[in-house]
């Protein structure tokens, strides 16, 4: 059975991932309105809402009922800047976007974490995608999608050099842990979206891979 969602809050529309998917939900019949608040203006649309400015800052602003969130937020070590900086974004401000979502009514949150995340891991981007997880799971969603993708393959606004370096590779691995691109990522989102469900799915990347094609 599929729901058919009106309204939709998506962070991190102008990242990778984020992009593709306000473009997919824009051309879609049955959303009535976007709500994607960035730092930088994105391209008007009649059923886009686009408030600008710090995230944070934003967050308690934001009203109207929402149906769907979508979290597309990310960044690496590097451009963070440190590890303390990194988890203010991947841990922190995930939770506060996924309680605003819920104080807007949002039933079914969607984020996209990483493969391998794992709250215990050794490797501290691994440990923090798994303790956020793990936070959002006992917030007791309606409904939670997870999804894990392996390396995202896509043409960023600011090129991550490890991802240019292993793209051509990862096209090629087998399983799970081939590369998938970003507009695959972001049809298996929407997809997922409008599956209806309760509790929580994790999605690794060969499904996703599967879904969005």
């Amino acid at each position: 059975m599929y729901l058919t969602p009106q309204n939709i809050l998506l962070t991190g529309a102008t990242g990778l991932t984020g992009e593709h998917l306000l473009d997919r939900l824009l051309s879609e019949p049955t959303v009535q309105r976007v709500l994607a608040p960035t730092r930088r203006a994105l391209a008007e649309h009649t059923h886009l809402d686009n408030p600008q400015g710090d995230l944070l800052t934003l967050l308690p602003m934001l009203g109207g009922k929402q149906d769907i969130a979508f979290c597309c937020l990310g960044t690496t070590i590097k451009q963070a800047g440190s590890q303390e900086a990194f988890r203010a974004v991947d841990y922190d401000m995930v939770l506060a976007v996924s309680q605003r979502a819920r104080d807007l009514g949002a039933r079914h949150f969607l984020l996209i974490s990483a493969m391998g995340a794992n709250p215990k891991s050794s490797v501290f981007y691994n440990r923090v995608k798994g303790e956020v997880e793990q936070a959002l799971i006992a917030q007791n969603w309606p409904q939670l999608t997870i999804a894990r993708p392996s390396l995202l393959i896509g043409d960023r606004l600011e090129p991550r050099f490890g991802e240019r370096l292993l793209a051509p590779i990862m096209r090629w691995v087998p399983g799970k842990y081939r590369g998938i691109p970003a507009c695959t990522l972001a049809r298996a989102l929407w997809r997922l979206a409008l599956e209806e469900g309760e509790g929580v799915r994790i999605v690794e990347s060969d499904e996703l891979r599967r879904l969005g094609r």
